[in-house]
């Protein structure tokens, strides 16, 4: 008796393992999931964070924003090119961004 329970439950085990697993990770791939959101989130504020810290103007135009996979997406104007350069270095340095896209463009003065 005690070896079919056994049995039984390495078979249900075997079978529903990669099934919960996958339902698990397709919460993270649904933007609309709460905890997609706050990752999304979570990285997009670390940037600004540092963005301001930098105390460059220029900066303060860039808006970013992160998808579901940990791309940062960057857009606005900066006034030099090293402003867009130092921008995009500090959104590849923060944790969890897999990838930056840069759509900051040169604007010298307002």
């Amino acid at each position: 008796m005690k070896r079919t329970i056994a049995m039984t439950c390495l078979v249900v085990g075997t079978l529903l393992g990669p099934v919960v697993a996958l339902a698990a990770d397709d919460q993270g791939a649904d933007r609309s999931h709460p905890a997609a959101f706050v990752k999304d989130s979570a990285i997009t504020t670390k940037i600004k964070a540092k963005l301001a810290a930098e105390h460059v103007t220029s900066l303060g135009r860039i808006h970013v924003d992160t998808d579901k996979d940990g791309v940062v997406w960057l857009t606005g104007t900066a006034r030099t090119q090293e402003a867009i350069d130092k921008a995009v270095s500090i959104a590849r340095d923060t944790e969890h961004v897999k990838s930056v896209h840069s759509d900051v463009s040169i604007k010298k003065d307002d």
